[in-house]
């Protein structure tokens, strides 16, 4: 388990992580989110020990990344991919990163076919595509066989089979017990990877809950109903005490009601439907609204790209 206790980090009068406090449990993956500024990879950083804190600590399994005696065998990361000797082949780094943990050597070609990069063993770091070095990083930090992991954007660079592949092995690794706190831009993936979120922004906690609790939280669901009987349905929702809202293409929306709800009042009072759907917001949508407020670098698409003048 992850545990971080009122963590800060500040630089001068600038806090880039401020009194976050979070729990990340074994069995399931859990989410990292937060805009771009909000303090996902220092945060990261800080629980594997590679910048102090200026108040607060971060513990893997009760106990600070630098007290760990294996630190491969307790804890895999990957950070950043491209953090490698750019002349050293990727089997004798993996080999050196074995023997520094005393990690049988057989573990390397076992890792290297894992993540499915065994005729790329000889190659050179600096050789490496993208997506190449995406799965040597993930390589690197299964080696020792962790029951915690970090993963920062693990699936930047991969084409859709790669994309598959690392969304696959995410959720048996949770599914084998382990600790897995994944960090990533794309709430496509998020959607289907995780199970838990942790939302930051500015640095601090906005959400720590299921996604399906934090959709439900941060977004307006409805029953959209489409049917050529307008007036008797909102006549039949209103009597019900559910909100009737007019939509889109001569839609309802009925307003905290569920799908169940809405369907036996239509099954009861025998209304015509031609359309009955429960609809509710993205996780990206929801994330958007959440956060908001939190943004710290925004964009003006009109003044970033100007209409251009017909002459």
């Amino acid at each position: 388990m992850i545990e971080v206790h009122n963590l800060t980090k500040r630089y001068g009068v600038a806090a880039a992580v401020d009194g976050l406090s979070f729990q990340v449990r074994p069995g399931q993956v859990t989410g990292f989110l937060g805009p771009n500024g909000a303090g996902k990879s220092t945060t990261m950083r800080l629980i594997m020990g590679l910048c102090r804190p200026t108040s607060g600590h971060a513990l893997i399994d009760g106990r600070p990344y630098r007290e760990l005696e294996r630190p491969l065998r307790q804890v895999g990361a990957l950070l950043e991919a491209k953090a490698v000797h750019p002349g050293r082949s990727v089997h004798h780094h993996l080999l050196g990163l074995a023997k520094s943990n005393r990690i049988p050597e057989s573990r390397v070609n076992e890792t290297l076919a894992l993540v499915g990069l065994n005729t790329a063993a000889r190659k050179r770091a600096a050789g490496l595509s993208l997506g190449m070095a995406q799965r040597f990083g993930v390589a690197a930090a299964l080696l020792g066989d962790p029951p915690v992991l970090l993963l920062d954007e693990p699936v930047n660079g991969l084409d859709p089979e790669g994309i598959l592949w690392i969304r696959a092995l995410i959720r048996r690794l949770a599914e084998e017990g382990r600790t897995v706190l994944l960090s990533s831009h794309l709430m496509s993936e998020m959607a289907v990877t995780a199970s838990h979120l942790i939302v930051i922004g500015r640095g601090r906690l906005l959400a720590d809950t299921t996604i399906a609790n934090f959709i439900a939280r941060n977004s307006r669901s409805f029953v959209r109903i489409r049917t050529p009987e307008q007036e008797r349905m909102r006549d039949v929702l209103t009597a019900a005490d559910v909100q009737a809202q007019p939509g889109p293409d001569g839609t309802i929306e009925a307003v905290g009601a569920s799908l169940e709800q809405v369907g036996e009042l239509i099954g009861r009072h025998h209304v015509t439907v031609h359309e009955v759907s429960m609809q509710s917001a993205s996780l990206e949508e929801a994330f958007m609204r959440l956060t908001a407020d939190a943004v710290e670098y925004r964009t003006d698409a009109g003044a970033a790209y100007p209409a251009r003048k017909v002459s």
